[in-house]
Formats: C-alpha cells, sequence, structure tokens
C-alpha cells in the first residue's frame, strides 16, 4: 500500500471518528437540554402545587377573605 493511500484512509478514518464524536456530544447537549426542561416543569409543578395548598389552608382558616 502506498503511503497516498495509507495517508487518505487515515483522513476517512479520522474523519468517521470527529463526525461520531460530534454525533456523540449533540446527543450528549439534547440529553441534558431534555433534563433541565423536565427539572423546569417539576419545579414549577411543585411550586403550583404549594400554592394550591397554600390557598386551601387560607380558605380554611379564613385568611383568605378580603
Amino acid at each position: 500500500m502506498d503511503s497516498q493511500k495509507m495517508s487518505y484512509q487515515a483522513g476517512q478514518a479520522k474523519g468517521q471518528t470527529q463526525e461520531k464524536a460530534n454525533n456523540m456530544m449533540d446527543m450528549a447537549s439534547n440529553a441534558a437540554q431534555s433534563a433541565k426542561e423536565t427539572m423546569q416543569e417539576a419545579g414549577q409543578q411543585v411550586m403550583a402545587t404549594a400554592q394550591g395548598a397554600a390557598d386551601a389552608v387560607k380558605n380554611a382558616t379564613g385568611m383568605n377573605k378580603k
């Protein structure tokens, strides 16, 4: 095998490796973004539940009257 062909194949392998690494980084980034969004939604649900509980206590104790 001549050196030009070996160099070409090495370049091909390097390109494929970089593409696979980029794809893995994209997948990791997407997973992180998805986890962040899930946590934000969970936090909003917890806040809404807590607000509902606080309002229920106020209503039950008569503190919510205007």
